[in-house]
């Protein structure tokens, strides 16, 4: 049986193979003669080198194929035809038409010169469908980095004469892609609130049309993302990361949900912090002893950089080259810390051998040489460098800023190339101001933040209101004679209607400044300060009686005075080194002597002290200020109302400008009765505010606040008040102020509703329970 199924099987196979079919042969040309038809501009021989056939030779039908493709992928034909016809090959082609002109339509926020720039396809060029594809592609893209996804480019193209055509992008702008909402999943130290304040993409408000961080663009994301992972580094999240952020678009099909997906981690603290050193000339006790890095402090990368600068620069300080901080970090998941060794190496002999700067076509070569602390001839320290180039982005001057380093002329040099793009650095402010105290007004502001490619800074500031006036014109110069030394210039007219004082003012003054850093943290300023001032007599009423009270009155009859005064003012602000990112002070002291000429002889200073912590995973903020001045007149003449202290709203809430302090209430004979404020040589304020959220829908951008006041203004010493019989708070006494506060960001700026009520006060004190500013920034 086995035999016989064999045999069928064989008999089977060899009857199909007799049936079956020959195989085709693939087939071979030889042509003798290559002609080529409808060709206009591109030359035959142009056409046949493209086909690379060789004439006489044989070719197969797949080096026929090849000729085809090479041909149309010249990307100058529409159409390509081989034809062989015995021994000759005919090309037949039709050329891709030239474009005569481009325009844009139906393009609003674009204008035609910021498209033509992103387009390849030109006037004069042959037009390829293909180019002009990717050209409407890279319009389209360019619409949505403004947030308009929807956009949609076509490009088409009108027939003309001579092979011509008109190239027509026909644009659809459409409207902007919002952020409807803006969540996160795996957050559980802080909230959905806290992490959108980070983020540079905001959730669509009430005022989107004025705001444009409320559109979805790509790029904005990537860069919340970085800043994301910046804000949980800082705060210890060693292993955070972000998963995913994931747009998605609503049912509408008119916004966008995004979803942001991360991974918190725990949080570490500093462990042991330890110096060790490879370099026998550095001595580690010393380097250790310049550490501001303490065990327990909560982990943050910034604090590790601010570290290695400290000991590098005292490096220098002690004549060492080339030496090299390098941080060892050990982690300790049992305890949630990580112990730092500072390693002191020595890097590689590597000498700067010059700074190349290209691309700054009005930026002065010296301004960005300024931005680098490494001169030509000083050791290479990359640190250093990376340092330098932030500084560069920093000043705002340019639109990219590129450092580079590759190898200088031999093996111990290097080169540092900075490749910068200008951009404009002038502004032209027009806007329009409100205050309880001045009423409505105007702002116009011109500034020139590099003048001449100097990097010098030019303004010109007008503003004007209902009850003042204001010009002010300033120029600084932020590297006086090339060294770290800022010089500032500030002169100015103004004059005052205020409907809290029964006088007019009139004032102008010139003040030159030198400012320059003590320390890592504090800045000092000393200024000198010209200045030339008036009270005005407003006349009488219709009684003939004068609108101002005796003593006023004997200070209008001053007429104008001079000062010249000298002065300094100290800032020490823990928050540029501090260990904390959620905790912070700052400590202001400043007094002014005037007695150098003029009619004025006086001593003022002036103290500030703030503190501020973020407390309940950063949800509320907690800030306390003290404030407090001191006038001590030494010229023999009075001092006046103007010269004095004389309390804002924005130093002791709840009352009036001029509202609490010494009182002019004189009687005269005809029983008119005066209320002048005098104004007093001290003051002393304390403020304690807590900030905290609503609770309301965050796109309203409305945050709560509570405050709490107290601060007195006294003494009238070196006053004349023989003139006067009614005197009234010149010994003075704290007021106590509570209130709430409405914080509202608006596409117009932070502004701040504040709600009061005096708790203890003087009975002629003019209280003001309603106050409306621009939410100040500590």
């Amino acid at each position: 049986m086995l035999y016989r199924q064999a045999s069928a099987l064989t008999l089977a196979v060899a009857m199909g193979f007799a049936f079956a079919p020959a195989f085709a042969e693939a087939q071979d040309y030889q042509f003798n003669s290559v002609q080529v038809e409808g060709n206009q501009r591109i030359q035959t021989s142009t056409i046949v080198a493209y086909t690379g056939i060789e004439r006489g030779k044989t070719v197969s039908a797949g080096q026929l194929n090849d000729a085809y493709q090479r041909i149309l992928d010249s990307g100058v034909f529409e159409t390509v035809e081989l034809v062989p016809r015995g021994n000759t090959l005919t090309i037949k082609v039709t050329e891709f038409a030239t474009i005569n002109q481009i325009s844009f339509e139906g393009n609003r926020r674009l204008k035609d010169d910021d498209l033509i720039g992103l387009i390849e396809s030109a006037p004069r060029r042959v037009f390829n469908p293909s180019q002009a594809e990717r050209d409407a592609a890279n319009i389209a893209e360019a619409y949505g980095a403004q947030g308009r996804v929807a956009s949609r480019v076509t490009p088409k193209i009108i027939r003309r004469s001579d092979n011509r055509v008109d190239l027509v992008f026909e644009v659809t702008e459409g409207d902007t892609t919002e952020v409807e909402r803006v969540s996160f999943v795996g957050n559980r130290v802080y909230s959905d609130r806290r992490l959108r304040r980070v983020m540079e993409t905001k959730q669509a408000g009430l005022l989107r049309a004025f705001i444009q961080s409320d559109t979805l663009i790509e790029d904005r994301i990537e860069f919340d993302k970085q800043v994301l992972r910046d804000f949980y580094l800082s705060r210890g999240y060693v292993d955070f990361r972000v998963n995913s952020a994931n747009a998605e678009v609503t049912n509408e099909r008119d916004a966008f949900f995004l979803v942001v997906d991360v991974t918190e981690g725990q949080q570490f603290k500093f462990g042991e912090i330890s110096v060790s050193s490879e370099i026998s000339e550095a001595d580690p006790d010393l380097f250790f002893d310049a550490l501001r890095v303490k065990s327990s402090v909560t982990y943050s990368p910034v604090l590790v950089e601010n570290s290695i600068e400290r000991l590098e620069t005292l490096a220098i300080r002690q004549g060492i080259d080339f030496l090299r901080v390098e941080p060892r970090i050990s982690r300790n998941d049992r305890d949630l810390t990580l112990d730092v060794e500072f390693v002191l190496t020595r890097g590689p002999r590597l000498f700067v051998e010059r700074i190349d700067i290209e691309g700054n076509t009005t930026t002065l070569d010296r301004v960005i040489r300024q931005r680098f602390k490494t001169v030509e001839g000083d050791p290479f320290n990359p640190r250093e460098i990376r340092e330098s180039a932030e500084r560069i982005r920093a000043l705002g001057f340019f639109a990219s800023a590129e450092v580079d380093v590759r190898e200088g002329s031999t093996a111990s040099q290097v080169v540092v190339d900075v490749d910068v793009e200008e951009q404009p650095t002038g502004s032209l402010t027009l806007g329009g101001a409100y205050s309880v105290d001045d009423g409505f007004g105007v702002t116009i502001g011109l500034t020139e933040n590099n003048f001449l490619g100097r990097g010098q800074r030019l303004s010109f500031n007008i503003s004007t209101a209902q009850d003042s006036e204001e010009y002010v014109f300033g120029f600084t110069e932020p590297h006086l004679l090339g060294r770290d030394l800022q010089f500032s210039l500030d002169l100015g007219v103004s004059k005052t209607d205020s409907s809290f004082s029964e006088y007019d003012t009139k004032r102008a003054f010139i003040t030159p400044a030198l400012s320059f850093k003590t320390s890592e943290s504090s800045l000092l300023r000393v200024r000198y300060t010209w200045d030339r001032d008036e009270m005005v007599s407003r006349g009488n009423d219709s009684n003939g009686d004068p609108l101002a009270g005796p003593i006023v009155l004997d200070e209008i009859a001053q007429g104008e005075r001079t000062s010249s005064s000298v002065g300094f003012t100290y800032t020490y602000d823990s928050r540029i080194t501090g260990l904390d990112p959620n905790a912070g002070f700052l400590v202001q002291l400043g007094a002014d002597y005037s007695g150098l000429g003029g009619d004025s002889e006086y001593v003022k200073s002036n103290a500030k002290f703030i503190a501020q912590r973020m407390v309940f995973n950063e949800e509320v903020t907690l800030r306390a200020t003290f404030e407090a001045g001191a006038l001590s007149w030494l010229g023999n003449d009075s001092s006046r109302s103007i010269d004095r202290y004389i309390l804002s709203p924005t130093i002791m809430r709840g009352f009036e400008p001029g509202g609490i302090g010494a009182r002019d209430r004189s009687t005269i004979g005809s029983g008119a009765t005066y209320d002048d404020f005098l104004g007093g040589n001290y003051y002393a304020v304390a403020r304690f505010d807590a900030e905290f959220p609503l609770g309301l829908p965050e796109e309203l951008g409305m945050r709560g606040g509570f405050f709490y006041d107290i601060g007195n203004l006294w003494d009238l010493s070196n006053v004349d008040t023989s003139s006067a019989n009614n005197i009234v708070g010149e010994g003075g006494s704290f007021r106590h102020v509570i209130g709430i506060s409405l914080l509202w960001t608006t596409g117009f700026g932070p502004l701040r509703f504040n709600f009061s009520k005096a708790l203890q006060k003087e009975t002629f004190d003019k209280e003001q329970s309603f106050d409306l500013t621009i939410q100040a920034r500590f």
